[in-house]
C-alpha cells in the first residue's frame, strides 16, 4: 500500500517536474511511510526522489518507534551530534526542484534553502493533496470505524447517559474525549462544547461556564483512530441538545437548519461542484432570513487530517469525485443568544452520498 502510495506520488512529481518529495511532520509523513513523527526540534524527515529509493532520516533515539518497511524506504538514524539537514542534502544530491512538506518547520525549511540555494522549493501539498483526498475502499472503512465510534458517544449524548445540566462546559468536554478514547481513538482532535449564547461562536473554546436548564448545548467532537497499518484517520460529528423545551424561534431555526443539512448531503454526489453543495444548503437558511447567520463553509475534507481537500465552499468549482470524504456542516447562529450546528461525515460515492455518521439528526430534548 506505502508503495503504491510512492509510485503515485512519483508519477505526479513526473508531472510537475519536481525533483524530490521532502516530508517531516505533518500527516504526509505517516500516510507515505506509515510513520508519525512526533514535533520535535530534531528532524525527522522523508526523503523520496523521482528515482531512486526513498529513506526516512530520523533521530537515533526515535527509530525504535518506526515500523520498517523493506522495498518501500531505508532507515536513517541520525545522533546527537550529526548534521540532519546535511544529510538530507547528501540524499537530495543535484535536485533542482523539491516539493517540501507543508507542516515542515520553517527553521528547517530556512536551513535547507541555505544550503540549498539554486533549489526550488514548492508547497508538497501540490503532489499530495489530489492522492490523499481520493479514498480508497480501504481508508474509508478506515473513517467508517472511526465514525461508528464517534457515533455511539454522540448516541450516549443524546439519550442524556451523559449528564450537561450543571456541569461546566470543560467538564462535558473532558467526558466526551474520555469516551472518544474509551470507543476506540488514540487521540481526542477536539471536543467542543458550547452552552447558550457560547453556541454562537463556531470555535468556542470549552470553559467555566456553568450549563443550566432551559439552554442549547452544541457539542462538536472527534478524534483519530488508527487503522491496522498504523494509520490514524479521523472523526468529526456535532450534535444539539436542548435541556427542556426549545422556544419557537430555536425550534423553527433547527428545522431550517435540519432541511438545508440533508439537502446538501443528498447533492453530495460524484461530479456535482463543491461549491454547489454549499449553495444548496445555504440557498434553504437564507430564504427562511437565517442567510446573515451562517458564516462559515459546509464543510472540509477528512482523512489523516480533520481538515484537508476538498473543501466544500463557494468558490471551489472542482468536482466531487468517487472517495471523496468530507464534512457536511452547516450552521446558524444569533450572537449573543444562541447557535445551532448538524455535521455528517459524507463519501462520494458511485451509488450515491455514503453518510458515515448516523446518529439521529433531530434535535435532541432533554428534561433539565
Amino acid at each position: 500500500m506505502f508503495q503504491q502510495r510512492i509510485d503515485r506520488a512519483r508519477h505526479l512529481m513526473a508531472e510537475q517536474q519536481v525533483d524530490v518529495l521532502l516530508l517531516s511532520v505533518g500527516a504526509d509523513l505517516p500516510y507515505f511511510c506509515g510513520y508519525e513523527a512526533m514535533a520535535l526540534e530534531r528532524l525527522t524527515m522523508l526523503v523520496v526522489p523521482r528515482d531512486g529509493d526513498a529513506h526516512l532520516i530520523v533521530p537515533r533515539l526515535e527509530a525504535p518507534r518506526v515500523v520498517e518497511r523493506p522495498g518501500v524506504f531505508q532507515t536513517v538514524p541520525w545522533d546527537e551530534t550529526d548534521d540532519p539537514i546535511e544529510m538530507v542534502c547528501s540524499l537530495i544530491g543535484r535536485a533542482s526542484t523539491a516539493a517540501i512538506g507543508d507542516h515542515t518547520w520553517a527553521g528547517f525549511l530556512v536551513d535547507l534553502t541555505k544550503v540549498l540555494p539554486s533549489v526550488d522549493f514548492r508547497r508538497a501539498s501540490e503532489l499530495t493533496s489530489p492522492l490523499r483526498s481520493v479514498k480508497d475502499a480501504a481508508e474509508v472503512e478506515s473513517l467508517r470505524a472511526a465514525a461508528a465510534a464517534a457515533d455511539r458517544v454522540a448516541v450516549d449524548l443524546r439519550s442524556g447517559d451523559i449528564e450537561l445540566a450543571g456541569r461546566t462546559e470543560a467538564e462535558v468536554s473532558a467526558e466526551l474525549g474520555r469516551r472518544l478514547l474509551a470507543e476506540g481513538h488514540q487521540r481526542v482532535n477536539f471536543a467542543i462544547v458550547a452552552a447558550g449564547e457560547n453556541a454562537a461562536s463556531p470555535h468556542h473554546e470549552p470553559g467555566e461556564r456553568v450549563i443550566k436548564p432551559g439552554e442549547i448545548v452544541l457539542c462538536d467532537f472527534g478524534g483519530t483512530m488508527m487503522n491496522a497499518d498504523g494509520v490514524g484517520y479521523c472523526s468529526d460529528i456535532t450534535r444539539c441538545v436542548h435541556l427542556g423545551e426549545p422556544p419557537a424561534e430555536l425550534d423553527k431555526a433547527y428545522d431550517v437548519l435540519f432541511e438545508a443539512q440533508a439537502a446538501q448531503v443528498a447533492a453530495a454526489v460524484v461530479g456535482q461542484q463543491c461549491q454547489q453543495v454549499d449553495r444548496v444548503g445555504r440557498a434553504i437558511i437564507a430564504e427562511a432570513g437565517f442567510g446573515d447567520n451562517f458564516i462559515h463553509r459546509t464543510g472540509h475534507g477528512i482523512g489523516t487530517e480533520a481538515h484537508e481537500d476538498p473543501y466544500i465552499v463557494e468558490g471551489n468549482d472542482s468536482a466531487l469525485r468517487p472517495g471523496h470524504a468530507f464534512s457536511i456542516e452547516p450552521g446558524i447562529y444569533l450572537p449573543g443568544r444562541w447557535g445551532l450546528r448538524l455535521e455528517d461525515i459524507v463519501v462520494a460515492a458511485a451509488d450515491g452520498p455514503d453518510n458515515l455518521t448516523t446518529t439521529d439528526h433531530r434535535l435532541a430534548v432533554i428534561d433539565a
